[in-house]
């Protein structure tokens, strides 16, 4: 079974203007001579850890780790309420990456996304398939309604009943028929105790259901009000807008992934984002190598999809 790369520390790290007042923080792990790969996090608003580094050989890749707009180390921080989140949408994101690709002088470089990365790696590659060497994916999500419904509306409540009473907690029963839409009155009320209570709620359902088995440090991190509020907003504003994408849109243009080679991974009872949705992608994208893992739910740090995952850059490696 692999397992994670020793970690390291960035040999290079900065902030770049993406304008719109919004400041990227990046950082660079490996070997600066090696293969490019970027990172992308999940979330939306999730930031990136030290370990996501690790899923790379660090004497063959040069990785990029960055956080998205609004969260992380990234500036604006979207937990204080007077963050404006107008120029953050998935369009902005796949912009961000373009321009950091050219501030490092990378022609082309593989592209690993998981869950929320995984749409935003898809948006990325469907838009500049010519700066893709390999897609690495986990956890696929496209945002389409019945995707956002299992989650956020009635699906996962099935499995999960105690979490879910947590979640709707801050919600008036009469509320309760568009939870996505109450949660975003709640996320930018007046009232700083509304929205920390929101956030929590938001947030702590995801971090009770990211994992096949309880993992207490994930939802330790989902519980903390800092990042719980940045999380819930930056998250519940792609979800109000499904993503700033037509409805099915990165399925239906897989078919601009065909000359591109892919790995797809997916947790066999990932309750966040079911597998049904990677098997769509694969079946539009026959191409990519499809990994569904028996014994494994959602998280990027569950040792079956870290087995693939890290299989996969191995591979690329060269």
């Amino acid at each position: 079974m692999r397992t994670l790369y020793p970690a390291t520390e960035p040999y290079d790290q900065g902030m770049l203007d993406v304008g719109d007042g919004q400041f990227v923080s990046w950082r660079r792990h490996g070997n600066p001579e090696g293969k490019p790969a970027v990172f992308l996090h999940g979330g939306p608003g999730g930031g990136c850890l030290p370990d996501h580094a690790r899923a790379f050989d660090p004497a063959k890749y040069d990785v990029l780790l960055f956080d998205q707009r609004g969260c992380g180390l990234s500036t604006p921080h979207v937990s204080r309420h007077d963050s404006d989140l107008t120029a953050n949408t998935t369009w902005h994101l796949v912009a961000d990456i373009e321009r950091l690709r050219e501030l490092l002088g990378i022609e082309r470089w593989l592209v690993f996304g998981g869950s929320w990365g995984s749409t935003l790696a898809l948006a990325y590659a469907q838009t500049h398939p010519q700066r893709v060497t390999e897609l690495v994916l986990r956890g696929i999500f496209t945002l389409r309604r019945a995707e956002l419904a299992w989650f956020y509306q009635n699906g996962a409540s099935y499995l999960f009943p105690e979490a879910w009473q947590e979640y709707l907690a801050p919600i008036p029963e009469a509320e309760r028929g568009d939870l996505i839409g109450a949660f975003e009155r709640r996320l930018n009320d007046a009232d700083p105790k509304v929205r920390e209570e929101a956030a929590l709620a938001w947030s702590g359902w995801e971090g009770s259901l990211i994992s096949l088995l309880p993992q207490p440090e994930l939802l330790a991190m989902h519980r903390e009000p800092e990042f719980a509020l940045a999380f819930s907003r930056i998250e519940n504003h792609y979800m109000i807008n499904a993503g700033f994408l037509e409805e099915g849109q990165l399925i239906r243009d897989a078919g601009l992934l065909r000359d591109i080679p892919g790995v797809i991974v997916q947790g066999r009872y990932d309750m966040c984002t079911p597998p049904v949705t990677a098997y769509d992608l694969h079946r539009a994208w026959p191409e990519a190598e499809f990994n569904i893992v028996d014994d494994a739910g959602h998280a990027f740090f569950e040792p079956g999809i870290l087995h693939h995952l890290i299989e996969a850059t191995d591979r690329f490696a060269g």
